[in-house]
């Protein structure tokens, strides 16, 4: 059996193709949709599927975790995953794909909230920003990547969702390799306390540290769900667009380790207050200079490089403020935080474009990530165990 390092590096592959998956079909889809004729709110609603099937799963996988360990609950929500993305050739029909897209977003939640859970439990506090940071930066590599499978629509429109289940297969199977573990029990915590009062003690002492979740699930489905839709509507080809979308991806590539050092020493709070500043500056300049593409790679790729590692950032600053016992919890509450963004950001961004269409698309991130900034600014009592 793998040693506790190489199953580190497991869960990391893990990660890393399921990110591969989600950047592929977020913009792959979009752009068949749009392609179609399919209004853009309906587009953006359709994207939504993903995020609906991970809140359908958030409450029902903390006790089988708790039961049956973390290996079970990752092996079948890989399995869900690869299955699900090569049904996607067996039928063009927009519900049979809505379909598709909330069982791949119940898998990818079982997936994410297994390797999560495992590797926050497993970590120590002085190397948690690291590897939470190593997390999202394999995620983001695989993010950066999906896109690019767009060009393969131009060979067949079933090449890039049979290449997607095939590479998640490969990885799904080095899960051989792994002896299962358990999370950590704490009887004050978990003997006669329902899972509505632990979510309720959670939301309490860490609800702020759920707001960068937020706002990535919000940037990442609109940027990949709808941006193309808007791309496509200002100009742009579809070479361009699947250019242009990896660079947010790619910034945060970048960036993900050394912000997860950089919050080791500085704390997640000061860290989470400059990368929001300068993402919502970023966005704001979008703004004007949208129509072209060269300086939205270049805003794109910093915009990645400040606010792409919301999301790990989210995961540390929660994983600080909790006692162990209620990280499985935890975790939770960032995929519900993480995918209400993502439902709330495409269906806004798409109806956005569609009554006012000749009002820039980014001024709704950039309305999203204020809001995000103020209410970290505002909680100052938060205080870091």
């Amino acid at each position: 059996m793998a040693s506790a390092r190489s199953r580190f590096w497991i869960l990391i592959s893990l990660v890393s193709i399921s990110g591969f998956s989600q950047g592929m079909i977020l913009p792959l889809l979009a752009i068949i949709l749009e392609q179609n004729g399919v209004p853009s709110s309906v587009n953006g609603l359709h994207a939504t599927g993903l995020y609906i099937g991970v809140l359908i799963a958030s409450p029902f996988m903390e006790k089988p975790m708790r039961k049956f360990g973390f290996k079970p609950i990752i092996v079948y929500g890989g399995m869900l995953v690869f299955i699900s993305m090569a049904l996607f050739p067996v039928w063009d029909a927009l519900w049979f794909w809505f379909i598709l897209r909330v069982l791949i977003g119940i898998g990818d939640n079982m997936l994410h909230f297994g390797t999560q859970t495992w590797i926050t439990t497993t970590s120590s506090k002085e190397s948690r920003g690291r590897d939470i940071a190593l997390y999202g930066l394999f995620f983001g590599i695989g993010f950066t990547l999906g896109p690019l499978m767009t060009n393969l629509l131009a060979i067949n429109e079933a090449l890039p969702f049979l290449l997607s289940a095939l590479l998640s297969m490969i990885v799904w199977s080095m899960l051989v390799f792994i002896r299962n573990k358990w999370p950590e029990e704490d009887v004050t915590t978990n003997h006669g306390t329902s899972s509505i009062k632990r979510f309720i003690q959670t939301g309490k002492i860490a609800w702020v540290a759920l707001l960068p979740a937020f706002g990535y699930g919000f940037l990442e489905a609109t940027l990949h769900g709808i941006f193309p839709v808007y791309g496509l509507r200002i100009g742009h080809d579809v070479e361009t667009l699947s250019l242009i979308i990896p660079c947010f991806a790619a910034g945060s590539v970048i960036s993900q380790l050394p912000l997860g050092m950089l919050s080791d020493r500085l704390g997640r709070r000061n860290i989470l207050i400059s990368v929001l500043s300068a993402g919502s500056f970023c966005f704001f300049l979008a703004t004007f200079f949208e129509s072209s593409a060269i300086a939205l790679f270049i805003l794109f790729t910093l915009a990645g490089i400040f606010v792409g590692s919301l999301f790990s950032l989210s995961i540390t600053y929660l994983a600080d403020v909790l006692p162990r016992s209620l990280l499985p919890t935890g975790n939770i509450m960032t995929g519900v935080a993480f995918s209400i963004g993502s439902i709330s950001g495409p269906y806004l961004g798409g109806l956005f474009i569609q009554i006012i269409p000749g009002v820039s698309f980014f001024y709704v991130i950039v309305g999203m990530l204020l809001f995000v900034l103020i209410a970290t600014i505002l909680k100052k009592n938060m205080v870091i165990e």
